[in-house]
């Protein structure tokens, strides 16, 4: 399908939001990108490529490959200088689609390898930045990008240029686009710290009424039947669009930010608690961008509004269990509070004291209003009172059920899978990887092929020239003088949780503590990247409540649901879990599994049940599962520890901790790390 024939973008139903966000970056690229949220299936590709054919085309120096602008050409740009009088050639805005498994040479550019091993000079080869300069970086699937290109990109976004020092090459050029990223968050989340450089977000789903999904499928249904008629169809609102996006280019730089508006700004973002400076710079150049949209020259507040609805939601979330979105009441409180007085018109004159309202008051409403968008924390019915019946004792069809909201979530100790794998990037284990960053060079096995490391295969075929007869310029390279890169970074892991919620657990503070500390590994699992599963045993039998999934707010959405009661299956549990980690390994044997088990050590459902879990965990532990043991019974409770989760850490030849123990920094985990080298930690 040819550029002509794209989806056109007036043609996408709904999605006001994203319609608004990327016009804002396409009118400022200076606002930082935009990072699309949603499920699958909601147009946010289409919209991006769409969005590529709106922007004005752009005159470029001819033979430039670095796309200077020939009126104020870059006086660093590596094909230059370009004095004048400088020929200019006229070409489309361009899209550069950046694939999740690019390489850092890639993305930034690298050596150029024929005229290096052919005439030893040293030519930099630009990258896919500097392909996308004056255009849109499009990265689908940003969130399973590596880390260290996430940071390349939005430096590259914030800065408006790319710097490469590496390999001999020492390069800089302009690197101004349009940075639009896409995701899908049951796939994975961004780190807090590259979210933050996105500059505006959205959150799109699909629309739940039936007509507007009628429509959707019927415009795409006559768009596959004939594109071009399609198009044509929908080539008028294109052109007004795209001359609309011109006319705010030109306005953008002439639009006054006044002290009132920047006032708005700074109270707006006080007033959601975000942390730093860069979200009252991003929102003020939103509003800049938006005023510019409308046709203004001076900022208004409808412009702060705009922006900050699109510019602080995510920067507003302090972990990823919060909701997402702004509280709309908190937003016009700030504006109001941000917005000029009126003056005084004679300030001689005694203020007139308000007219009191009936009560003798100011004419205000006394009566409190409930707080939009507060979360309730309302329990089930039922949930009032927690079961106190230990495990095993009484009837254990019984179903009387504890409750109990987790607490706050603390930053868990690292807990990591012992040697260096191969896995998928992450930040979690040690790992061999083809995109983390090199650290040497070695020789290839025999019939090994890959990018080869430059400079080190140049330096090693340098000393050998005279004695191959080379002497003019260039470089003659011998096979054995190839060197592959050897590159280390960090992987993502599997991490099983597999929970007791029996009757032992259901005292309140313990399950209270309990659900804590899941939520504090889920948030852990959340920043480095990893796959989280989540199994509960109780009764008779274990339950996989969450499959492996790469969203950890889904597994923090059945954790809220846990509840405790009822006997201690832990053989079933054990053997659960073991399953699942099979499964998970036939789909991808590179992802390493770390399990955790969370228990007080007892086993009381079924005929010979410590037995049993005994030989389950023996299982386990043949299998080589790294796992952990984390003590729901020691000390901290006020019960004396009966040593049961610790028999069961050594049963699996896992690592023990109390609960208590988990949180990072704790006195006792200091003790234990000095006498545990090499252990899983």
């Amino acid at each position: 399908m040819s550029i002509s024939t794209r989806y056109p973008f007036t043609a996408v139903v709904g999605m006001d939001d994203l319609r608004l966000a990327l016009v804002l970056s396409a009118v400022s690229p200076a606002v930082g990108g935009v990072l699309v949220r949603g499920e699958k299936g909601t147009a946010k590709s289409t919209m991006v490529r769409a969005l590529a054919g709106l922007l004005p085309d752009v005159d470029v120096v001819s033979g430039c490959r670095f796309s200077c602008d020939p009126v104020t050409p870059d006086p660093d740009c590596p094909d230059g200088p370009h004095p004048p009088p400088v020929s200019a050639a006229r070409r489309p805005a361009r899209l550069v689609e950046l694939p999740v498994g690019a390489t850092e040479d890639r993305v930034l550019g690298s050596l150029h390898l024929e005229r290096a091993l052919a005439h030893g000079e040293t030519v930099y080869e630009p990258g896919l930045l500097a392909g996308a300069h004056r255009g849109v970086l499009y990265v689908d699937e940003v969130n399973l990008l590596a880390d260290h290109l996430v940071d390349v990109l939005l430096d590259a976004a914030a800065m408006g240029r790319s710097t490469v020092e590496r390999e001999g090459v020492s390069a800089s050029h302009a690197a101004r686009f349009v940075l639009v990223g896409t995701m899908n968050p049951e796939e994975g989340e961004l780190r807090p710290q590259l979210l933050d450089r996105f500059g505006l977000t959205v959150q799109v789903a699909a629309s739940r009424d039936a007509a507007s999904r009628v429509e959707v499928v019927r415009r795409r249904l006559t768009y596959e039947a004939d594109p071009a008629a399609f198009a044509q169809r929908w080539a008028d609102d294109e052109t007004e669009l795209a001359a609309r996006i011109a006319r705010a280019q030109r306005l953008v730089a002439d639009v006054v930010l006044t002290d009132a508006a920047l006032r708005q700004v700074a109270e707006v973002c006080a007033a959601f608690g975000v942390d730093g400076l860069r979200a009252d710079l991003v929102t003020a150049r939103a509003a800049v961008a938006h005023a510019a949209w409308h046709g203004r020259r001076v900022v208004e507040t409808e412009d702060v509004r705009a922006a900050a609805r699109l510019a602080l939601p995510h920067r507003a979330r302090r972990d990823p269990f919060d909701p997402p979105g702004l509280d709309e009441q908190r937003l016009e409180d700030a504006l109001d509070a941000g917005a000029p007085q009126p003056p005084d018109d004679d300030p001689d004159d005694d203020p007139t004291p308000p007219d009191p309202g009936p009560d003798g008051g100011n004419g205000a409403d006394p009566s409190p209003t409930d707080e939009v968008g507060a979360p309730s924390d309302a329990l089930p019915d039922g949930a009032g009172a927690p079961s106190d019946e230990p495990s095993g004792a009484g009837d254990p069809r019984a179903k009387q059920r504890a409750h109990a909201e987790a607490g706050e979530p603390y930053r868990a100790r690292l807990l990591t899978v012992s040697g260096s794998g191969v896995g998928v990037s992450g930040r979690r284990g040690r790992a061999i990887t083809s995109t983390g960053r090199t650290v040497g060079a070695r020789r290839p096995d025999a019939g090994e092929g890959g990018r080869p490391h430059l400079l080190a295969t140049l330096s090693t075929a340098a000393p050998h020239q005279r004695a191959r007869g080379r002497t003019g310029p260039g470089l003659l390279v011998h096979r054995s003088d190839l060197r592959l890169p050897v590159r280390e970074g960090r992987e993502g892991n599997l991490v099983l949780l597999a929970v007791d919620a029996s009757g032992s657990m259901a005292a309140r503070q313990r399950l209270r503590e309990v659900k804590t500390a899941v939520l504090s590994l889920l948030l852990d699992a959340y920043q480095r990247r990893d796959k989280v599963g989540l199994v509960t045993f109780r009764g008779t039998g274990a339950e996989l409540v969450l499959p492996p999934t790469s969203s950890v707010e889904a597994a923090a959405a059945r954790l809220r649901h846990l509840t405790a009661g009822g006997r201690t299956p832990l053989a079933e549990g054990l053997l659960r879990a073991a399953d699942v980690v099979r499964v998970e390994q036939l789909k991808d044997a590179t992802r390493r599994p770390l399990l955790v088990v969370v228990t007080d050590g007892r086993a009381t459902a079924g005929p010979d049940a410590v037995r049993r879990s005994r030989a389950a965990a023996q299982l386990i532990r043949e299998r080589g599962i790294a796992t952990v043991v984390i003590d729901c019974e020691a000390t901290g409770f006020g019960t004396v520890s009966l040593g049961l989760a610790r028999q069961l850490a050594d049963d699996l030849a896992a690592e023990y901790l109390a609960l208590p123990d988990l949180a990072a920094g704790s006195l006792t985990q200091v003790v234990r790390d000095r006498q545990s080298h090499g252990k899983v930690a």
